[in-house]
C-alpha cells in the first residue's frame, strides 16, 4: 500500500479513532463522569489532528499542482473526516447538557 492509498487509510484510521473517543464521551457524560468525557474529548481531538493533518497535506499537494486522482477511497477518507467533525461538535453539546442537568441535580438536593 503506498500513496493515495496508504493516505486515505491513515485519514480514516485516525478520524475513527477520534469518533470512537466521542462516543465514549458521551457514554462518561451519561453515566456522570463529565471530567473524563472532556477528557476524551481532548484525546479525540489530538488523534483527529493527525487525520487532519494527512489530509491538509493532499490539500498543499493539490495547491502545489499536483493533482490528486479523487476515488471512492479518498471519498470515503474525507466524508469520514467531515462527519467526525461534525459528531465532535455534537458530542460537546451533548456533555455540556449533562454538565447542566448533573449540576442542577446538586442544586435540588
Amino acid at each position: 500500500m503506498e500513496g493515495l492509498e496508504l493516505i486515505s487509510f491513515q485519514i480514516i484510521a485516525a478520524v475513527g479513532a477520534a469518533k470512537s473517543m466521542y462516543v465514549n464521551a458521551i457514554q462518561e457524560a451519561k453515566a456522570g463522569n463529565i471530567e473524563r468525557a472532556k477528557e476524551l474529548i481532548e484525546e479525540g481531538q489530538a488523534v483527529f489532528h493527525d487525520g487532519h493533518q494527512a489530509h491538509a497535506g493532499l490539500i498543499a499537494e493539490e495547491a502545489n499542482g499536483n493533482k490528486t486522482e479523487f476515488n471512492l477511497l479518498l471519498m470515503h477518507a474525507e466524508d469520514q473526516l467531515m462527519t467526525t467533525e461534525t459528531f465532535k461538535l455534537v458530542a460537546e453539546e451533548i456533555i455540556d447538557l449533562y454538565t447542566l442537568h448533573q449540576q442542577s441535580n446538586i442544586k435540588e438536593a
